[in-house]
């Protein structure tokens, strides 16, 4: 195979790995999948020589790309599963919490006018704090379907651009923390592996290809202590509640476009 075929082959494979990722995908799930498989790659790239492309270059190029979408839908549901667990320490979605009487982000005077926006959104009557009180599972439905009813008109990403950028970051911190242990699994596996290419030929001490090994055991150390120490639930739970906030001040924007509509129409 020639040097042409293979870049070739590598621009078309980009083009449509490209294809199945939009802007939420590339910040919330591929990212998280590159952070999390950043030792292994840097290994990949050390183990592959790169002096000319041909076919093992080309596999391995190809092998990284499908890595990369394989591990961003790992991601994605790892951090599903971790979210489902933390919204039950933290008593449900902040969507759920934020408008009920007993939560105090909103005045009570917005969130009532939120309220009844939204039941009569949905076709149904807003709660009392009785209501709430009696009855906390059928309010927390009431507040989830509220809820369901705003991210499906909240989904022009150009209109809702905050809520946008908050949800890529909420999306981008969940995923990262789903794959938290996995990382560090890889991690270990990494450093394994360069210190066992290490010990093999501490007889070299100038061969060039051991400083890489060596870079690369530097850089799975550096990467182990960021999964460690800095990716946790106290900052997916920060950009969920951000997420959420902004989520349900939306409702400014759709009430003051219902306002003109049914004025246009007199």
């Amino acid at each position: 195979m020639g040097s042409s075929d293979a870049r070739n082959i590598l621009v078309q494979f980009r083009r449509i790995e490209m294809g199945f990722l939009d802007a939420y995908s590339i910040r919330a799930r591929l990212f998280p999948a590159v952070l999390a498989i950043a030792p292994a790659i840097a290994l990949a790239t050390v183990a592959v020589t790169w002096n000319h492309l041909s076919l093992p270059q080309v596999v391995t190029t190809l092998a990284v790309g499908v890595l990369f979408v394989g591990f961003s839908d790992i991601a994605r549901r790892f951090g599903k599963a971790a979210e489902k667990e933390m919204f039950k320490d933290t008593g449900g979605r902040p969507t759920i919490t934020l408008l009920q009487y007993s939560d105090r982000t909103f005045a009570e005077a917005t969130k009532a006018r939120y309220r009844n926006f939204l039941a009569e959104a949905i076709g149904e009557s807003p709660l009392s704090i009785e209501d709430e009180k009696r009855d906390p599972n059928a309010s927390a439905g009431f507040y989830e379907r509220c809820g369901n009813w705003l991210r499906e008109r909240t989904r022009d990403t150009t209109k809702f651009k905050i809520l946008f950028e908050e949800n890529k970051t909420y999306g981008f911190r969940r995923n990262l923390f789903g794959v938290k242990w996995p990382a560090l699994t890889l991690n270990v596996i990494v450093v394994l592996i360069c210190l066992a290419i290490l010990s093999r030929h501490l007889d070299v001490p100038n061969d060039p290809s051991l400083m890489q090994v060596f870079t690369v055991l530097i850089i799975a150390a550096i990467h182990a202590g960021y999964f460690y120490f800095f990716v946790g639930r106290k900052a997916v739970v920060e950009a969920s509640d951000q997420y959420a906030r902004q989520l349900i001040l939306s409702c400014e924007t759709l009430m003051s476009e219902a306002t003109i509509a049914a004025v246009s129409s007199k």
